[in-house]
């Protein structure tokens, strides 16, 4: 239907606009208005929300390349684990899926605290650390494997995840940002490209839908680009409370609707 691809767009705008200064794609937000609003059946709204991150993704990754932010190895290393763990995560999808009750749970018992905490440190001066350097190498590649795991079955990137755990430790969000969304892009056009193959294989709508994971990727693309810009222009604090309230507000839904 028509307005469901103009819906798509609006929603991928909007969602894009808000999310990529603080390095999340939005697909996580886009997933509960494909189920609830425009229909998308399940399993197809995975692939669909990877779809999204992969039309959308270029818009932020151009302006932040072009302002010099994806130096530096943090970026490299969040790709080099997340990517693995997507393909892994997309099997496990398709073949041996828990129910979305169980997925809920975890994400509302990890990210509803982890939001609080990032919003009260950010609040408490007196609380605040210097900025701590990226985490070691063996431990980002232990979380950035279990992220893109996570994003391979749910179709959610992992800059939610990601973002939240780097700022919590004290990292600059001008750091945290491109890294993400690059390590987010590159799993879902793996992510994407696994669910693809998968649906010849598997019964069931497993194949993205095309025609409106394009729309909502569409406006994604603008407003993926809109953020990017607007994020230099952004005080950390304003950032950092914006992270944590998404990390929160997510986590609070997923709890309703996981105890409903």
């Amino acid at each position: 239907m028509e307005w469901t691809i103009w819906a798509g767009f609006a929603a991928g705008l909007v969602i894009s606009t808000v999310t990529s200064p603080v390095g999340v794609s939005g697909a996580v937000f886009l997933l509960p208005v494909q189920l609830s609003v425009l229909g998308v059946p399940s399993p197809a709204v995975t692939p669909t929300n990877l779809l999204f991150n992969v039309v959308a993704g270029p818009g932020a990754l151009w302006r932040y390349r072009r302002e010099g932010a994806l130096r530096g190895p943090l970026a490299r290393r969040l790709v080099a684990w997340t990517l693995p763990g997507v393909l892994l995560g997309a099997a496990v999808r398709v073949f041996a899926l828990p129910g979305p009750g169980v997925f809920r749970l975890l994400v509302a018992a990890f990210l509803l605290p982890l939001g609080i905490f990032l919003c009260l440190r950010t609040l408490s001066p007196a609380r605040r650390r210097p900025y701590a350097t990226e985490p070691s190498a063996r431990v980002l590649a232990a979380l950035a494997l279990a992220v893109g795991v996570v994003g391979g079955i749910y179709g959610i990137g992992g800059g939610s995840l990601l973002g939240p755990i780097l700022a919590a430790r004290g990292m600059p969000m001008a750091r945290i940002a491109p890294a993400t969304l690059a390590a987010t892009f590159t799993t879902s056009v793996a992510g994407a490209a696994a669910y693809a193959v998968l649906a010849l294989a598997s019964p069931g709508s497993v194949a993205p839908n095309w025609v409106l994971g394009l729309a909502c990727g569409a406006g994604g693309l603008i407003g993926g680009y809109l953020g990017a810009r607007l994020q230099p222009h952004l005080p950390e604090t304003a950032l950092r409370l914006l992270l944590g309230a998404l990390a929160t507000a997510l986590g609070a839904v997923y709890a309703v609707q996981a105890l409903s």
